[in-house]
Order: C-alpha cells, then structure tokens, then sequence
C-alpha cells in the first residue's frame, strides 16, 4: 500500500522524496508537498492503514509549517520549458 524511499518522509526537506499510498502520490519540495493521484479511504483494514499515514504525514507537514514564519502566499512555481534532447 505505501512505498516510502529509505530514511522516510520528511515534509519540505528536499526536492526528491515521492511517497505512493494506494494510487495517491505525494512529491517533496522544499516550499510546498504536491498531492496527485486518488485514494479510497475504504471501510475496512486496508482504509484504516490508508487513513493512518495520511494522518501520520499530514500531521508532520502541519507541526512543520506551525513552526515557522510563513508568508501569507507563496507565488506561483517556477516553471521551465526546455527542449526535448531526444527529438
């Protein structure tokens, strides 16, 4: 259900970090967490365990965000286009 690379998630550390919850993927950045993908908190077992991590990550980015001094918005990412090298 989660596959986490080694060493875990650590909210806003680094632009490299990708954790996958069912079909939900959650992308680190080092200003923002970008969600993609749905998941179906089902009521069985497997929702439970689902529900849990969100919980678990959601609560760290929080305690990350409340512990610094933040602006009222961050602009918009700074996106890029570049020429494909394989055409």
């Amino acid at each position: 259900m989660m596959k986490k690379g080694k060493g875990g998630f650590e909210p806003f550390a680094n632009e490299a970090d990708v954790l996958h919850v069912g079909n939900l993927t959650l992308e680190n950045r080092l200003d923002r967490i970008s969600l993609s993908g749905d998941l179906d908190l089902t009521a069985d077992r497997q929702g439970l365990a689902a529900a849990r991590i969100l919980h678990e990550l959601l609560g760290q980015v929080v305690a990350k965000l409340e512990a610094q001094a933040l602006p009222d918005r961050l602009p918009p990412p700074d996106v890029k286009t570049v020429n494909n090298p394989f055409s």
